[in-house]
């Protein structure tokens, strides 16, 4: 059975103050929900990760950096590393996000790269994936979302796709006010797990966990989250609210 998962992308918000007190909100707030099947996973910018991750060790909440570097180690200044973020007890990443993709010149090739490295080193990898309007538009988004998976995920072994989890991310619906619909959403998520079906053993596709990505807000994250294929959410803007977050969770 696969899990139900709500991860909230901080991206460069939230300075430590901050970040202390929507951590102590959630922690206060998430007592009352019950968790059947159901992860929490927060990914707070890379200054706060090691004081978030001490502050949520004996609760349900997990968390997450939102990139690392190819590389284990080395003169790349700047860059954070896989062995870095494992040693401060943080088991997941995000990588392949639209805005790294887009802003930093993250390809498919270079995640390919960056996936291997988190599975190294023990990480669980959050795969962001997904079309901008023109593609979606020209009814090119199939295409453009299989290629970014294949040169991306489908080197891995059947054994490591344990540690992944997809999320899908229509880059026309992020930080836009738009979403998809739900029909769209289950349409693509049907798409992937069929994708990677093909590719490996059913047990893989029927078992990974395929988030949605996309301007997902309390008021319409019960109706994305009740298709069959839609398996949680990776939320932006909405997880920097504790209210807007855990009624999110609710939701599912």
């Amino acid at each position: 059975m696969r899990s139900k998962i709500v991860a909230g992308n901080w991206k460069m918000n939230k300075t430590y103050q901050e970040s202390k007190a929507l951590v102590k909100e959630l922690k206060k707030s998430v007592k009352e929900i019950k968790l059947d099947n159901t992860r929490i996973i927060i990914a707070p910018p890379f200054t706060n990760l090691q004081k978030v991750s001490k502050k949520t060790k004996d609760t349900c909440i997990e968390v997450a950096a939102q990139n690392i570097c190819a590389l284990e180690s080395g003169a790349f200044t700047g860059e954070i590393s896989a062995p870095m973020i494992k040693s401060i007890h943080v088991d997941t990443v995000i990588l392949g996000h639209s805005e790294r993709r887009e802003y930093f010149g993250d390809t498919d090739e270079l995640l390919a790269k960056k996936v291997d490295t988190a599975l190294k080193n023990d990480l669980e990898v959050i795969f962001c994936f997904g079309e901008v309007l023109e593609d979606r538009k020209s009814g090119n988004h199939f295409k453009v979302v299989e290629e970014q998976i294949k040169k991306a995920l489908f080197h891995l072994t059947s054994e490591e796709w344990v540690n992944i989890i997809l999320a899908y991310e229509p880059v026309w619906a992020i930080g836009t006010g738009e979403t998809a619909s739900p029909e769209q959403a289950q349409e693509m998520h049907a798409f992937v797990r069929e994708l990677v079906a093909e590719r490996y053993i059913s047990g893989i596709s029927e078992n990974i966990s395929i988030l949605y990505g996309g301007s997902v807000k309390p008021t319409n994250a019960k109706e994305i989250f009740s298709k069959e294929d839609v398996d949680g959410g990776l939320i932006g803007g909405a997880a920097l609210s504790a209210n807007d977050f855990l009624a999110i969770v609710k939701a599912i």
